[in-house]
């Protein structure tokens, strides 16, 4: 076999882990905390609640994800903060991002290590807004 031949079986053996590990699946299931940090214009959500303002006000609310159902990409939970919680449903794409649904928004998460994962939140209504980051930590 040429040289140029050895090199493309070695850089093809190489690449296959890297990709099947992209494409795994993570492990939610479990309990993860961490404190957002948000802002926030009107009254917000029943997590950010507040008087309505006509200035955006930053925010950190402490929450509480806890995934107790997952069947490979799907799963659902609860997430929870000292005001309210509500339950969620969600799926992890290909690219192993997060995608979320509650009660009111959207979430959007990445997978930052097996223990660590982001989730970024957003919500529209014709009363509030809110944009809202946190870095949830999985429990032991």
């Amino acid at each position: 076999m040429s040289k140029l031949a050895w090199i493309v079986v070695f850089a093809t053996l190489s690449a296959a882990p890297a990709a099947a590990q992209q494409s795994a699946i993570p492990d939610l299931l479990g309990t993860w905390k961490g404190n957002s940090e948000s802002i926030v214009l009107g009254a917000g959500n029943p997590h950010h609640a507040a008087q309505p303002t006509t200035e955006p006000r930053l925010n950190s609310v402490h929450f509480t994800v806890t995934i107790d159902k997952q069947d490979g990409r799907r799963f659902s939970g609860t997430f929870s903060s000292p005001r309210t919680n509500e339950k969620i449903i969600g799926v992890v794409s290909r690219s192993n991002t997060i995608i979320v649904v509650d009660d009111d928004g959207y979430t959007v998460g990445t997978v930052l290590a097996p223990n660590r994962m982001e989730w970024c939140y957003m919500r529209q209504s014709q009363a509030d807004r809110v944009a809202s980051c946190t870095e949830l930590t999985k429990q032991p």
